[in-house]
């Protein structure tokens, strides 16, 4: 079987060169999130927080790797369901139908690998330099190499390849030859049980998932985004099928003409080439819309909470307590707050032994605090602030805990006297009071001292050293740090994945275009010019386009309503982001660059004289 595999793929390499390609990205992907998290996390202290934006990496990498491999090695399959069933007429039996495709995808994976492997390292160079840049690694983070990633990798390639072809070979090994060859009904017939399955089974996931979302925490909100959109994407990429009639309609409303009439024919005979060829598309826009919309709605609603919360007028920055700490005759009435941030690591011991979790704490003057902040404990008091105590964010310990704290060297045990409400700000994981802070300690913390002024005074009567800002400006500052933060996030989770599924997308394209030279030479044998067959065919991908479009952007939306149902939960007030730039730059994109790679495609394929081919037929 390997050698015949082996001579199907000589004489049919443009097909398979495909699906090598997404083997060969899938695998170099994955390889390289995988040694990069993996180096991250036995790096030590300095890493800690990308360690869950790697693993989130890898996730969405895996998954992608999984989808696209599966789907194209699928489609792959369906496009050769004729010379399966002349195979079948000159004597093969279905298991062998079964086991030449399962041969032929071991060998594709096995290529795919080989070709994988070393473009992981390229990978892996490219996407540690990212996190560099970024900021969320070290300049010293070096990713380190491990041999057993070699079986993982092998494993990965032929794995994904395997597992894209096992259902397809069983749905074309049960077709008969006679039906494949006339391509009747039961042969042509894309909406299987498989399908019909896993599309509703997917897509009640995602509601699931989108429903949860609204009372998750705001931890919570990326990863949610991520598999709703992923279990979105995927149910709304099987049950594409159904959508692609309703397109076909619809172009035959909008589109008047010969070439109209083609492109909604070929669209409607067509159903699982352009479900096929649109569904990286969908996964694409699913996550880059869901994703964006994600972050941009958790920064939106932050910016809101803190001009919601905050009752002041300027911010003073320095390092270490401001001069302002003391009160003074020219701030008479008004309030000052100091609120300084120093590490602190929670302790916890056990049966099973130590545990030590390393955090941030901001030390507040109670009285002033509460007076500056709108949003109080959501249980306890801060006036209770004082001694051995501490305040805690909501799911960091219950009222009367007693949590263990090494501050500035020293170990304390201190009683949990107020829980602080969630925040989509984030908000500060500890409030301490001074007298628990080592002065020494206190002296180097960054500090920002907020400044309600009393009545009649202006802020040129605040003489401090230090940067001042009014609350506005700073608010808009740190928002435009957390929009950059958010933005490298976003980066790393689906820059190279994002890159990978749209050369998936291309890949599509082309792969749907190879096997169509006779039908394109048909077309052009009863009347049409070339320039008519490809103008046809591009207008055809522009309606596949809009299909993977529209479905992305559905996915997308299950997961925007969950997180803004959560946002406006949380603070107290509907928001909702939409990142209609990101969406415009996608939608131009998706039409420009499958538009050229089916024109490209379709004058490729029309260069032969068409009698040549037609006749050969």
């Amino acid at each position: 079987m390997l050698r015949l595999s082996w001579t199907t793929f000589t004489d049919r390499w443009a097909l398979f060169l495909g699906a090598i390609l997404t083997v060969c990205l899938g695998v170099a992907l994955v390889q390289s999130s995988l040694l990069v998290l993996v180096s991250a996390a036995t790096a030590g202290g300095e890493v800690t927080e990308a360690i869950t934006l790697l693993a989130m990496t890898l996730a969405i990498s895996a998954f992608l790797a999984v989808f696209i491999v599966s789907s194209t090695f699928a489609f792959t399959v369906a496009q050769r369901r004729r010379d399966l069933a002349l195979l079948r007429l000159t004597g093969a039996a279905r298991g062998q139908v079964r086991r030449l495709l399962l041969s032929e995808a071991l060998l594709l994976g096995l290529l795919g690998t080989a070709a994988g492997v070393p473009l992981g390292l390229l990978v892996m160079r490219l996407q540690t330099r990212l996190l560099r840049d970024l900021g969320f690694v070290p300049a010293a983070f070096t990713p380190r190499w491990q041999d057993w990633i070699l079986a993982v990798s092998a494993g990965t390639g032929t794995g994904v390849a395997l597992i894209g072809v096992l259902a397809a070979s069983r749905r074309a090994a049960k077709v008969r030859p006679l039906e494949a060859l006339r391509e009747t009904r039961a042969a042509a017939r894309v909406m299987t049980a498989v399908r019909w399955f896993f599309g509703v089974l997917f897509l009640a996931g995602a509601i699931a998932m989108a429903t949860v979302a609204a009372f998750a925490p705001p931890e919570g909100a990326i990863p949610l985004a991520i598999n709703t959109a992923l279990a979105a994407a995927v149910a709304l990429t099987a049950l594409s099928p159904l959508v692609v009639p309703l397109a076909g309609r619809v172009a035959g409303l909008l589109l008047r003409g010969p070439l109209g009439r083609l492109a909604q024919a070929n669209l409607r005979d067509g159903a699982r080439r352009s479900a096929s060829t649109a569904a990286p598309l969908i996964v694409l826009v699913a996550l880059l819309v869901a994703q964006a919309g994600t972050l941009a709605t958790i920064a939106g609603g932050a910016d809101r909470e803190r001009r919601a919360d905050i009752r002041g007028d300027l911010v003073v920055t320095t390092t270490g307590p401001s001069d302002l700490d003391t009160a003074d005759t020219v701030h008479t009435g008004g309030v000052v707050s100091p609120e300084s941030r120093v590490p602190i690591t929670v302790v916890t011991r056990d049966e099973d032994g130590t545990e030590a979790d390393e955090a941030l704490a901001t030390v507040v003057d109670p009285g002033a605090y509460a007076a500056i902040h709108t949003r109080g404990p959501a249980s306890g008091s801060l006036a209770a602030l004082t001694g051995d105590t501490i305040a805690v964010a909501d799911g960091s310990g219950a009222l009367g805990d007693v949590v263990t704290a090494r501050i500035g060297g020293s170990e304390r045990d201190l009683r949990v006297v107020a829980v602080m409400p969630e925040s989509l700000s984030g908000g500060p994981d500890f409030l301490l009071p001074s007298g628990v802070v080592p002065a020494g300690l206190l002296a180097t913390a960054p500090t920002e001292t907020i400044v309600r002024l009393a009545p009649g005074a202006g802020p040129a009567t605040v003489t401090t050293r230090g940067t001042v800002s009014t609350v506005d400006d700073w608010i808009a500052a740190t928002g435009a740090a957390e929009q950059r933060t958010g933005t490298g996030i976003m980066t790393v989770l689906m820059g190279l994945s994002g890159l990978y599924a749209l050369l998936a997308v291309i890949n599509a394209v082309v792969i749907a275009a190879a096997d169509r030279r006779r039908e394109f030479a048909v077309a052009r044998v009863t009347g049409l010019t070339r320039g008519q067959v490809v103008r046809a065919a591009v207008l055809e991908s522009g309606l596949v386009t809009a299909i993977g479009l529209v479905l992305g952007g559905l996915a997308a939306s299950a997961t925007l309503a969950g997180i803004s149902s959560a946002a406006a939960r949380i603070s107290g007030q509907a928001v909702l982001v939409v990142p209609w730039t990101l969406i415009a730059v996608v939608v131009l994109g998706a039409f420009l660059v499958v538009g050229v790679t089916s024109a490209v495609t379709a004058l490729s394929a029309t260069r032969p004289n068409p009698v040549s081919l037609t006749g050969a037929a």
